[in-house]
């Protein structure tokens, strides 16, 4: 018997690690990604294996880069489970922004997700005599259902991953393969390190739960949905302590 296999994007660190950690404990195998943190990410596959007894590949992949994506999926020949996590973020005025501050916005968080996407779902259908031939799971925002200001090109990119999510599903649900996504509230990762302490705690007064949500509470969420039967699926699951 041969472990299951997951492909994690933007795993170096937050989020990302979390989800990694948590699916090596539940004994997948795993390829992760990022698109500079290398050395970040090769302490965390050498501690995941010898701590979990699973086999882990580390690779620089910028998933904004069809090509580069293209690369990775040309030596993964099966595959279980596939996590898009890898995002970035803009903080500031529209009018501010750059053309390339847009482009990189949504190459990186909607783009991505679809070009691993893309690579992916063949090597789901190959696997069609399976209960459940693979998982699609996106990590999304509560900014890509109610938009957030001073954070447009991000939000356009989240709202855009909402609905690839959805409209993928119906796509792919006769093929009995789910597509979900979570939408992350406030969570305590480097994403927020732009934020004052005062900001943070600001922001966490707003929340019913009055804190920001661990990586790996997200990281747990989405153990739930990949447990979920496959008629769960198009569902965008908001993980925000009560808050939007």
């Amino acid at each position: 018997m041969k472990n299951r296999l997951a492909l994690v994007t933007g795993a170096s660190r937050g989020i990302g690690a979390a989800i990694a950690e948590a699916l090596a404990q539940d004994g997948y195998d795993l390829v992760l990604t990022c698109s500079k943190s290398m050395a970040e990410l090769m302490a965390l596959s050498k501690g995941l294996e010898e701590r979990f007894f699973v086999a882990v590949k580390p690779v620089l992949c910028d998933v904004s880069d069809p090509n580069a994506v293209r690369l990775l999926f040309s030596k993964i020949h099966d595959l279980d489970v596939l996590v898009n996590n890898a995002g970035i973020s803009y903080v500031g005025l529209l009018q501010d922004m750059t053309d390339a501050d847009w482009d990189r916005s949504l190459a990186t968080n909607l783009s991505g997700c679809f070009y691993t996407c893309r690579e992916a779902i063949p090597l789901f259908l190959k696997k069609q005599d399976e209960e459940v031939p693979g998982r699609i799971l996106s990590i999304s925002s509560v900014w890509g259902n109610v938009g957030a200001s001073c954070e447009a090109a991000y939000s356009a990119s989240k709202g855009g991953v909402n609905a690839l999510t959805m409209a993928l599903a119906k796509e792919l649900a006769p093929s009995r393969i789910p597509v979900n996504a979570i939408a992350c509230g406030c969570v305590d990762t480097r994403m927020n390190g732009h934020l004052s302490v005062q900001e943070k705690q600001a922001l966490a007064e707003e929340i019913p739960a009055g804190r920001f949500a661990k990586p790996s509470e997200i990281a747990d969420s989405v153990r739930l949905l990949l447990r979920a039967p496959a008629y769960l699926t198009g569902q965008v699951l908001t993980v925000d302590g009560g808050w939007i």
